[in-house]
């Protein structure tokens, strides 16, 4: 069987081609000579439901999954996960696509507790079970999480998170590593991609927090929860080698977010 080839031209379709990872993504591919094609229910595209797929896969070399459950409940992300992945496959094997990138989560087989995380887990088997070549991209959390991350741990005026390590990753990093990937041969495996530096939880937030200029306080405490889940300096971060961005934290607040306005008195 051929495999795609950074040396030609390929066609690919971006499986949620409209949101943070798909915007970034398409234009690195194209400015690399390739035909990369937006694909989402926006445009027509439902993974989840299968409507418009086999058109938009017609031609296809490659397809990257960037997609995302709107929903981290139990039932919903599975079933988003587990049928969009079906969908794909299937259409993927109809139109002889030859390499299937996935982008999922550092640490979906350590944090057996998030609901969120085993359904990544099951995209992945059905991956490592299905009939296209694949590679299976995890990577750590985003900076641009950073404000969800924080709402979730907020109590009152203060955000509590546990004192778990992390290395955060940019999202512009991400696109440009998937880029890379997703015109390189594939390993039907495991690919991991990380930030430069590992940074704890409570500094993460405490950052943000400084940067934007909100007044809420950072907790550590070591009994709280990752969006219901139980973290340690494992769950988080790679355990393995992997691929590293090269922006920092610090870098990344300085151009993407400024300080609330002052409230201005009556």
């Amino acid at each position: 069987m051929n495999t795609p080839s950074s040396s030609k031209s390929l066609k690919i379709v971006v499986i949620g081609g409209t949101g943070l990872i798909g915007r970034k993504l398409i234009p690195i591919l194209r400015t690399l000579g390739h035909t990369a094609v937006p694909a989402s229910p926006s445009t027509g595209v439902n993974a989840v439901t299968g409507e418009g797929l086999a058109n938009a896969l017609a031609g296809a070399d490659v397809v990257v999954d960037v997609s995302n459950s709107p929903s981290f409940e139990k039932q919903a992300a599975m079933d988003f996960f587990v049928n969009s992945t079906r969908n794909l496959l299937a259409a993927e094997a109809a139109a002889g696509v030859r390499h299937h990138v996935a982008l999922s989560v550092v640490g979906t087989d350590r944090v057996p507790d998030s609901d969120y995380f085993l359904a990544k887990l099951a995209m992945e088997n059905l991956l490592s079970a299905g009939p296209v070549p694949h590679t299976i991209v995890r990577a750590t959390q985003f900076f641009e999480f950073a404000p969800s991350i924080i709402y979730g741990a907020t109590e009152g005026d203060f955000v509590r998170v546990p004192p778990a390590l992390m290395q955060p990753i940019a999202a512009d990093d991400v696109a440009r590593l998937l880029a890379a990937i997703s015109t390189a041969a594939p390993i039907n495996g495991i690919v991991k991609i990380a930030g430069p530096e590992p940074i704890r939880m409570p500094g993460f937030a405490r950052d943000y927090l400084l940067a934007s200029g909100d007044p809420r306080q950072v907790k550590t405490d070591p009994a709280a929860r990752y969006f219901g889940a139980a973290v340690d300096d494992r769950s988080l971060t790679p355990a393995s080698p992997a691929r590293r961005g090269s922006i920092l934290f610090k870098d990344w607040l300085a151009h993407n977010v400024a300080p609330k306005p002052a409230a201005v008195a009556s």
